[in-house]
């Protein structure tokens, strides 16, 4: 094997460990730890606390009502749940919407100036008494049993975090960001086995809890302030755990080019939490945690996406060299999978934009968009251009 091939087999294996190897490679792993490990645990039976629903929102006027109103109509003992919304610089009426619940136990906390979502939750976590605060987003719904189910979690004195699952509400007619729902299925059995293995690595901001009293604040310029509140949690000893059927759901993005701009942000936001989360690159002190975080989010915001070029470009050589009509070579029929796979995507994006639903051809294009999204945003990292204030991608209808 010449360094050109070796080369091309380590790009390929990144990318397929990082989308689908570590899955497999994580089945295996819970499905050892079931027969070998212990499921013992100190749980205190009696836990039922107080906890803070905490929302910080900007300009969330069509969803506010309907938001307050799934919080009042959750399961848990009534009398132990609040609710803390911050509505820094919304100017469309959210606060005053909310001020209409105030003798129900809403708390408004509002100030003109915008200082984007880390801002808020900063200054909004001095108003949280309980020993938990559960975050959410104010145009997500929870499902009934959000609270009772994350609480439960709480009972073992290890979790520091507590992670929900983000579901996707889509109609038939949605376009290629259905894919998006596949996507998060395909997450939420990640993050249910990373979970049993030893820790999520990283809350999905439409539903997350942790432990009040281990609440750091964030960096100002903060772009993914759920990932790097719950890693830190987690890098102080404690676990995040996960339950799907403690959920928020929303709309899935009113099409690609929306769905793209929540992504490029995610990307840049992923860059500046490698950055400020190195030492949860030392594998040696974070053992599990450092393997769990390379394996599912590291590779996947670096080495994964930049592989991909350099494995069609590396292939188009091998394949040459090896005659490009030699269907019976290996890296022939790599290279005219590479090519096949690449058409679907453009094919995805031309019916995309034709409003044509063919469900195959979406699937290529969402992750060609997903990868892609990983070069602009760390593109827009590197020159500063990604504002931490909110840019809340249109949702479908």
């Amino acid at each position: 094997m010449n360094t050109l091939e070796f080369i091309f087999w380590l790009l390929l294996f990144i990318v397929f460990y990082a989308y689908l190897g570590y899955g497999i490679l994580l089945f295996f792993l819970v499905k050892l730890k079931r027969i070998f490990g212990s499921s013992k645990k100190n749980i205190d039976e009696d836990y039922e606390p107080e906890v803070t629903l905490f929302v910080a929102a900007y300009n969330e006027k069509d969803y506010v009502d309907a938001k307050v109103e799934n919080s009042f109509s959750l399961k848990y003992n009534k009398d132990k749940v609040r609710q803390v919304w911050v509505t820094d610089g919304s100017d469309d009426g959210t606060p005053d919407i909310l001020k209409k619940y105030s003798d129900r136990g809403v708390e408004v906390y509002h100030e003109d100036a915008r200082g984007g979502k880390i801002g808020a939750m900063n200054r909004g976590m001095k108003f949280v008494k309980s020993p938990i605060v559960i975050f959410s987003d104010g145009n997500t719904m929870l499902g009934e049993e959000s609270i009772q189910r994350i609480v439960n979690m709480f009972k073992d004195p290890k979790v520091g975090c507590v992670s929900g699952e983000k579901r996707i509400f889509k109609k038939d007619s949605d376009s290629a960001v259905g894919s998006e729902g596949i996507y998060w299925k395909y997450e939420s059995k990640l993050k249910k086995w990373d979970a049993e293995l030893y820790s999520v690595v990283g809350a999905a901001g439409e539903l997350f809890a942790i432990r009040t009293e281990l609440f750091r604040e964030v960096e100002k310029d903060t772009l993914l302030d759920d990932f790097i509140i719950s890693l830190r949690v987690a890098m102080e000893g404690y676990t995040i755990q996960y339950d799907p059927e403690a959920y928020a759901i929303e709309s899935s993005s009113a099409n690609v080019q929306e769905e793209l701009k929540r992504k490029i942000r995610i990307a840049a936001g992923g860059i500046q939490s490698i950055i400020r989360l190195s030492p949860l690159l030392n594998i040696f002190k974070y053992k599990t945690l450092s393997f769990q975080y390379i394996s599912h989010r590291v590779l996947r915001w670096t080495l994964a996406p930049l592989a991909l070029p350099f494995i069609f470009i590396f292939n188009f050589f091998l394949a040459l060299n090896a005659g490009i009509t030699s269907f019976s070579n290996i890296y022939t029929l790599l290279f005219y999978a590479q090519v096949l796979f690449y058409v679907f995507a453009m094919l995805g994006w031309f019916l995309e934009n034709k409003k044509i639903s063919i469900k195959i051809l979406f699937v290529p294009y969402y992750f060609f968009v997903m990868n892609y999204a990983v070069y602009l945003g760390f593109q827009r990292f590197l020159k500063g251009q990604q504002s931490v204030n909110w840019e809340r991608a249109k949702r479908g209808s």
